[in-house]
């Protein structure tokens, strides 16, 4: 039986294939679809598998399972590529996954938006693998090893069928000690020009600048675009309160919308000056020529709690993910709990509390009760506005890859 037969640059073509055989579990979770197999899901394996290379999955009959990428330093063992029938996983496949993705993002944005997400890791049949457009500079960040040994070829195909000018390699930072001593390295410029500073590009007819070559994520939360269109449509003759602010995003949309000022908060200087960029880029919108923009640095936990007593008639609060594993679950619940304390008690009557939270340990269920629970506890009446989730540009097909989530309440005492 052919299962799969090894892509251009796996490594170490001639050793015999690597048979893995799973729990019952583990069988019926990949035939349900999900992309991951982890280490204690594995009940017998021919061989040490190598970082990379190609891994047949077997049911408990002898049968093909499925195929996928092996990975002997993750707990996440094997990350699939396909299951069901077998299939060679070569140049024709990859173009086809890459021909797929593009298909599920045609006719989603205009000549406003040329900054969004190409290929979204496992959801689009990548996994570990991201792909962001900004602009004619394609950014490809990596988020496990086991693409090393395939960062030729995909480049490759990347260049032939994306049409960008410049390719950019970002690692993500767990990647960052074990690409030492190979040929690639985090901001390479794969291909193009090289950039000596942040890329531009547009979104929602607003220019914003992204540091693809050391910048958070890819150089710019693309994942909050419709949350950001939100916030403008929320803003007209508010001040608001952009806590954890980053570049400005939120700001500049605000800005564009009406808002009378605009107060971003983050503790680093680096996304400050950005965020003051982004203003720039765009003064010739008079709204945002005329917003007061102001720019506060200093940890946001700290300030939102700390003496100064401004109020605002809109707060965004968007820390970055504050669970990045289970253990730390119950520490983010509580950290949440006090900051959207602090924030309510920051909003004028008629204000508007907008809470998101980006942290896959914390369900969206978890996060809403909390902003709920917190309002109801503050003794103020609000409404609840809107709950929103991924963008379709970022989709979440099982339910790890279910990350971002996002409550609007309104206030009216």
């Amino acid at each position: 039986m052919e299962d799969g037969r090894v892509t251009r640059g796996s490594p170490k073509a001639g050793l015999p294939r690597l048979r893995l055989r799973v729990t019952p579990t583990a069988e019926w979770k990949l035939r349900s679809g999900h992309p991951w197999l982890y280490s204690d899901s594995i009940v017998e394996q021919n061989r040490h598998g190598l970082t990379g290379e190609l891994a047949v999955i077997y049911d408990r009959y002898d049968n093909f399972l499925g195929i996928g990428f092996y990975d002997p330093d993750s707990p996440i063992r094997v990350r699939v590529l396909h299951t069901g029938k077998p299939k060679e996983i070569d140049e024709a496949f990859w173009a086809s996954r890459l021909r797929v993705a593009l298909e599920h993002r045609a006719g989603l944005f205009d000549e406003d938006t040329n900054g969004y997400r190409i290929v979204h890791g496992e959801n689009d049949g990548w996994p570990g693998l991201v792909v962001d457009r900004y602009s004619t500079t394609l950014v490809v960040k990596i988020y496990s090893a086991i693409w090393f040994p395939r960062l030729s070829e995909i480049s490759e195909l990347f260049d032939r069928d994306l049409h960008s000018q410049r390719n950019v390699l970002r690692f993500s930072r767990n990647l960052q000690s074990a690409a030492r001593g190979s040929r690639f390295s985090d901001g390479q410029v794969l291909r193009g020009e090289p950039l000596s500073k942040p890329v531009v590009f547009k979104e929602s007819g607003l220019g914003f600048e992204a540091d693809v070559l050391q910048g958070q994520k890819t150089g710019f939360f693309l994942d909050q675009r419709e949350n950001r269109r939100a916030v403008e449509s929320l803003a007209r003759g508010r001040d608001v309160l952009n806590l954890f602010s980053f570049s400005g995003g939120f700001s500049v949309y605000a800005a564009r919308g009406g808002a009378t000022s605009v107060t971003d908060v983050d503790i680093s200087d680096h996304a400050l000056e950005s965020a003051k960029q982004n203003f720039h880029l765009n003064r010739a919108v008079p709204s945002v020529a005329s917003c007061r923009h102001l720019t506060v640095k200093a940890d946001a936990f700290e300030w939102i709690a700390g003496s100064s007593r401004s109020r605002f008639d809109l707060i965004v609060v968007d820390p970055p993910s504050l669970a990045k594993r289970e253990s730390e679950r119950e520490r983010a619940l509580n950290a949440y709990r006090g900051l959207l304390e602090q924030a309510v008690q920051r909003l004028r009557s008629d204000g508007i509390l907008v809470a998101s939270s980006c942290s896959a340990h914390v369900s969206a269920d978890e996060f809403y009760s909390i902003v709920r629970r917190t309002a109801q506890q503050s003794g103020r009446v609000f409404k609840e506005i809107q709950t929103t989730r991924h963008p379709p540009d970022h989709p979440a097909t099982f339910a790890e890859a279910n990350y971002l989530k996002t409550i609007y309440l309104g206030f009216s005492s």
